[in-house]
């Protein structure tokens, strides 16, 4: 697990180098692709779910602006101001990692930085209520308060989620509930949590090519994500470098 979550902080990093105006999704796209089976990993976002009749086209997620989450790259080209989240999934020795980003292109505005600076924060007020013994209504309740107290909304449709020789595995964390609900965490867990936040109303639509998840009322959104493992203390970062 350790080992497939450093390929993914990986490209991360290499997502922050390369961010800037002018660049395409699909670049990006490549560029990811690329460091990924160079480390003898598979793409876990690229055909799935298998069997589908929609299967996911790329390697990373790259959601732009009011795109909260699973935009296809492609042409589209990156302009100054822009904000776009990167997620990435990676596959070694039948495990996965996967972690997600949410990056500036060239210049940005103060209250766009806020909303980038407010969605990071809460992924780590999560991280922070994430071990043994404590149940997922902890870290979602963590989330929620963190997001809803500075003025924004958390998703509803979209949670965190365990991980391990599945992308998507139980238990499923959304990024709202209640303290002292939901499954009880273990030591050992391995879990993604990923908060979505929206700059305005929490209503989210799916565009016509399947995945693009956007924004209602067209504002702004963030996505940051970290696989961790839980521990009797502070949970262990995986995705982080």
């Amino acid at each position: 697990m350790r080992r497939a979550n450093q390929i993914v902080a990986e490209v991360l990093q290499l997502m922050r180098e390369r961010v800037a105006p002018g660049v395409t999704t699909a670049e990006l796209d490549e560029l990811a692709e690329a460091v990924i089976r160079g480390h003898d990993a598979i793409p876990s976002f690229k055909g799935y779910p298998p069997g589908s009749a929609n299967p996911f086209p790329a390697s990373i997620c790259a959601s732009v602006n009011d795109e909260l989450v699973h935009g296809i790259p492609g042409p589209r080209v990156l302009q100054e101001g822009d904000i776009i989240s990167v997620d990435v999934g990676a596959i070694l020795d039948g495990y996965h990692g996967d972690a997600a980003v949410t990056l500036p292109v060239g210049q940005i505005n103060a209250q766009v930085q806020k909303l980038m600076e407010v969605t990071e924060g809460s992924l780590y007020a999560g991280i922070a209520a994430a071990r043994a013994g404590s149940r997922t209504g902890d870290i979602s309740v963590a989330i929620q308060s963190y997001v809803e107290g500075r003025g924004y909304n958390v998703v509803r449709e979209y949670t965190g989620h365990g991980i391990g020789r599945e992308m998507h595995e139980d238990p499923q964390v959304p990024n709202y509930g209640k303290p002292g609900t939901g499954p009880q965490l273990r030591k050992g867990m391995t879990v993604a949590l990923e908060p979505m936040v929206l700059a305005g109303d929490s209503c989210v639509r799916v565009l016509d090519d399947h995945w693009t998840v956007v924004s209602c009322d067209r504002n702004l959104t963030a996505h940051f994500e970290h696989t961790i493992a839980v521990t009797d203390g502070d949970a262990d970062i995986l995705s982080r470098l």
